[in-house]
């Protein structure tokens, strides 16, 4: 294409200083690596389109307003433009146009009025925050999306940057931690340390904020491993809700897959995050991204255009037959189509690049069905996403945590994804949360999820830390939230209250919000530390909730996904620093720690070894084997299990008693007799009571009784030994004496 030809696409230009003037030519450059590459005392560009007439990169001036310059890519390679542009430096502002075909009927969207974003722009200069000219088409118009809009946008978008890729690591390295010793953190950047007293307040709410030592300090002192960030890869805000005031706060809007999110790095300084990722790494504390490459923040039709759309809408998106609308498997007006060649190169790039050049220790995939969908956009293990990353060298050596569903047909997809992954149990989630608000009939289901979920992801030869468990994460209440009320209060997300899940598997515990009903409010802190147990004592890889240790609130929002403000910021005040649950969960987390027998990878069977010793044994509160009548009545909702430390030669150590009750009287337990588990047990934790130091804890003989309360668990330790064996009984007993007792049912803990 001539230059000529090229400047009758572009738009009309306002006579100016600031006019650029026609696009000028440029060396041929190569069409590898994509993106804006520094070398040979210049930069070159590489952009793939399958669609386009032209791609032109627009230079801007230091503050990003002023555009001093159009360079036509001169080459196309395999639909890679590309070119090189000699004397541009790290720093350089840029974005793009794209020359071609406008007709949305058919799936074309290219508009070179629109400055656009570089899919592999390792910066962007600014936070996106939607506006009017976001958008290619004409707002207002009858026409709607049909009719294309002229306005040149330069002025207000966003800018990439030109980076320099050097960074001193200083001998950086990754804790990799194995997966069954990991416990996971979900937290929010910026709003972890917004309201941090101890870090600085201009670095609050940054990268470098979770770097500080006091963040630091926090993480350790709890006993996580590894950090699980919400999204960081740069968003946008939708323009609904920068008018109403509020703002996409959790950012699943990502358009920049490369990109850290501007607003977190502090000084503007892209490099904010390595620092953040090399000062926990030196804590000894992973780095895990929550990434989003099933949608983007272009929506559907009516959506704006900032990158994708533009560029190559077809190639990136998965289109309806008719090509004008998209396929929606995310609830965000679009999919990403993963299966494309072009989009699962830039997929798998990004993900290279920030395991290779920013040193994540694993990713956590938003809504993970969508991307690993087939051409047809059917879920299936071996979809080109699964197949790629399957034997992807870089990829398989950090953790790979899939979200396990989507609304498409078939999404979801707990235990479906293949070996070498791991998932969020969303059935974890619900079954520990029917149990301990007393449905009836969840007590089997319970003890599977206890165990690992053996039922879920043992047919495929995966092991137990397949499965992350968690009782809270970002989407949805809070801890404290989840024992304090029955419905959602999403009031200030202005929906009238109708967005959010309406059907959370929670418990008030007898009056709903704020309370001064002392037996209410100890009700609920019980409840919190049997979830907070639960959690800590299951196999599998734990997840816990940022703020739910401190009794984080969010006044009873389950979608807080807008509120930038203190309805998500954590509370770091002295309630909430003296909050008792911190402490227990600080005591839950050095117990795991201490007990192999609760973090070992294999499958719990409940058969004899060779040694005659089971794995786990499971007890009735008259301290007999669980009948199967047991199992299967529905208001049965006491149980002991036995794990014997002997078992798992690779990590031997005490064996554990774990007592349930989740129904609103006390239980008296009658321990495993001296012919299962001879010796003294230590009471370690009591819900109703609080945790002790192994020397404090109260000595319980085998066989002998434990009463524990209503709503209430209890974790025993003892030295594991073989029994000596019994006399013989000198007389048979009684026939009346020798039926079984069974376990009654009692009253039904109704949830309110």
């Amino acid at each position: 294409m001539t230059a000529k030809a090229v400047d009758q696409h572009l738009p009309a230009r306002r006579q100016s200083a600031h006019d650029p003037g026609p696009p000028q030519s440029c060396d041929p450059g190569r069409p590898w690596p994509l993106g804006a590459t520094l070398r040979d005392g210049g930069v070159n560009f590489a952009v793939y389109s399958s669609i386009a007439d032209q791609v032109v990169v627009c230079l801007f001036d230091s503050t990003g307003t002023r555009e001093v310059r159009q360079v036509a890519l001169p080459c196309r390679t395999d639909g890679v433009w590309h070119g090189f542009v000699p004397g541009l430096r790290a720093g350089c502002r840029y974005g793009l146009r794209v020359h071609g075909p406008y007709d949305p009927s058919r799936g074309l969207r290219c508009n070179p009025h629109k400055l656009l974003l570089d899919p592999y722009a390792r910066a962007i200069d600014r936070p996106l925050r939607g506006a009017a000219w976001q958008y290619a088409y004409k707002l207002g118009s009858a026409e709607r999306d049909l009719r294309m809009d002229t306005v040149n946008n330069a002025a207000g978008a966003g800018k990439c940057l030109v980076v320099d890729p050097a960074f001193d690591w200083e001998g950086d390295e990754r804790p990799r931690i194995p997966m069954e010793d990991t416990v996971c953190y979900e937290m929010h950047v910026r709003g972890f340390t917004m309201q941090m007293p101890e870090v600085p307040s201009g670095l609050r709410g940054t990268f470098s904020g979770l770097a500080t030592q006091p963040v630091i300090d926090h993480l350790k002192g709890l006993g996580v491993t590894s950090v699980e960030l919400l999204p960081v890869q740069a968003f946008n805000d939708e323009r609904r809700l920068i008018d109403m005031g509020l703002g996409n706060y959790w950012g699943y809007n990502t358009v920049g897959f490369f990109a850290p999110e501007p607003r977190y790095c502090a000084g503007n300084d892209f490099n904010d995050f390595r620092r953040m990722v090399k000062a926990l790494h030196k804590a000894g504390l992973e780095v895990i991204l929550d990434v989003v490459y099933n949608h983007t923040c272009e929506g559907n039709n009516l959506g704006p255009t900032l990158c994708f759309k533009g560029i190559d809408n077809p190639s990136y998106y998965r289109l309806t037959e008719n090509r004008h609308h998209y396929l929606d498997f995310t609830g965000t007006g679009n999919t990403v189509d993963a299966s494309h060649p072009a989009t699962l190169r830039l997929i798998m790039d990004s993900l290279r690049y920030w395991v290779e050049e920013m040193h994540v220790d694993g990713f956590r995939f938003d809504l993970a069905p969508a991307i690993s969908r087939n051409g047809a956009g059917a879920y299936e293990q071996r979809s080109p996403f699964l197949s790629a990353v399957a034997q992807d060298p870089v990829l398989r050596q950090v953790k790979l945590i899939a979200e396990p569903w989507d609304i498409g047909d078939g999404g979801y997809q707990v235990g479906g994804f293949p070996v070498g992954w791991s998932e969020w149990n969303g059935r974890y989630r619900d079954t520990m949360r029917d149990y301990w608000r007393g449905v009836d009939g969840s007590l089997p289901e319970f003890a599977a999820r206890l165990c690992g979920s053996a039922d879920i992801y043992g047919p495929a030869g995966r092991r137990p830390s397949a499965g992350v468990n968690m009782i809270t994460v970002h989407d949805g209440f809070t801890l404290h939230d989840l024992v304090s009320y029955n419905d959602k209060h999403n009031e200030e997300n202005e929906e009238e209250n109708r967005d959010g899940e309406s059907h959370n598997r929670s418990w008030n515990c007898g009056a709903e919000g704020p309370t001064d009903d002392p037996e209410v409010l100890a009700l609920r802190e019980r409840q919190k530390r049997n979830f907070i147990a639960t959690l800590f004592v299951s196999r599998g890889v734990p997840l816990l909730l940022a703020g739910d240790e401190m009794s984080r609130t969010q006044g009873g929002n389950n979608n807080a996904y807008c509120q930038d403000n203190p309805v998500s910021w954590l509370d770091w005040s002295e309630e909430r620093r003296s909050d008792p649950l911190l402490a227990f969960t600080q005591a839950m987390l050095r117990l795991r720690a201490e007990l192999p027998v609760l973090c070992h990878n294999e499958w719990l069977s409940g058969e004899e070894d060779e040694n005659g010793h089971r794995d786990v044994s499971w007890f009735s509160v008259w301290g007999l084997p669980m009948t199967q009548e047991e199992w299967d009545n529905p208001a049965v909702r006491c149980v002991g299990a036995l794990l014997d430390g002997r078992v798992a030669a690779a990590r031997p150590g005490l064996s554990v008693l774990l007592l349930f009750n989740a129904t609103p009287e006390p239980v008296v337990f009658t321990l495993p007799g001296r012919n299962v588990a001879p010796g003294e047990w230590t009471v370690r934790v009591d819900t109703a009571r609080g945790y002790f130091e192994a020397e404090a804890g109260e000595q319980v003989a085998a066989g002998s009784k434990f009463t524990l309360e209503s709503r209430a668990m209890a974790l025993l330790t003892q030295v594991p030994s073989d029994p000596e064996p019994e006399p013989e009984p000198e007389a048979e007993p009684d026939e009346e004496d020798t039926e079984t007792p069974q376990q009654e049912g009692p009253a039904n803990a109704k949830p309110a």
